[in-house]
């Protein structure tokens, strides 16, 4: 098994410890036919992203406030289409609670239904979308987390699965593990695991000692 240590882990949640495609995916599709927008360009950049940064980027010319609250209000009332990733909950339930913490692109309602529909244990230190001033794929969401956690951004190790959630991972001086195959790996990626089956940890020295499992070096 491959063994790093970190001060602190730090995950992403929906498609990291959430499989919530279909989720999101739906509640996409129904605005997008509200708007009659192109439904695969919004997929094409809205995972891993704020629901106010997507609908700036797809529709510039909708109120990206007013349509915020409609998307963010309605994504809490879906809970069809989702479950946690194999191994989320056993994994998280075992770390400390000041050395870990959830860094996610959704709303703060959004992420506590999923926590709760999921049956996964709320960390102390849960970054969403309304407290930061820029989102991912902006360093910001993992800084503060870091902050808040009381450790250097650079020891800690970040688990996630979208594009703009490994860049804004980076920036913030983190190593980080792919959960999936929908990112390729790059300078900093430091394992890719399906799921938290086989991935363990320990306390160690003031900080955590991650093994993960054979197979998951990167190129």
């Amino acid at each position: 098994m491959q063994e790093h240590f970190a001060a602190a882990l730090l995950f992403d949640m929906d498609g990291t410890l959430v499989d919530s495609t279909g989720a999101v995916e739906s509640l996409w599709g129904v605005w997008c036919e509200r708007h009659g927008i192109d439904l695969l360009e919004v997929i094409r950049v809205c995972h891993g992203t704020r629901t106010e940064d997507t609908v700036r980027l797809v529709a510039p010319h909708l109120d990206a406030v007013t349509e915020t609250a409609w998307l963010e209000a309605l994504e809490a009332s879906i809970t069809e289409g989702q479950r946690p990733v194999d191994g989320a909950a056993e994994l998280l339930a075992g770390l400390p609670q000041e050395r870990w913490a959830v860094v996610t692109s959704a709303a703060l309602p959004v992420a506590r239904m999923r926590f709760d529909y999921c049956r996964l244990p709320l960390p102390e230190v849960l970054i969403t979308a309304e407290v930061v001033r820029h989102g991912k794929p902006a360093p910001d969401p993992y800084l503060l987390a870091a902050e808040r956690l009381g450790v250097p951004a650079k020891d800690c190790i970040v688990f996630e699965d979208a594009p703009a959630g490994l860049a804004a991972a980076l920036a913030a001086g983190c190593r980080v593990v792919l959960v999936g195959n929908h990112v390729p790996a790059a300078p900093g990626v430091i394992g890719r695991i399906a799921d938290y089956r086989e991935v363990r940890v320990e306390a160690a020295g003031g900080g955590l000692s991650l093994r993960l499992p054979p197979g998951s070096q990167v190129e």
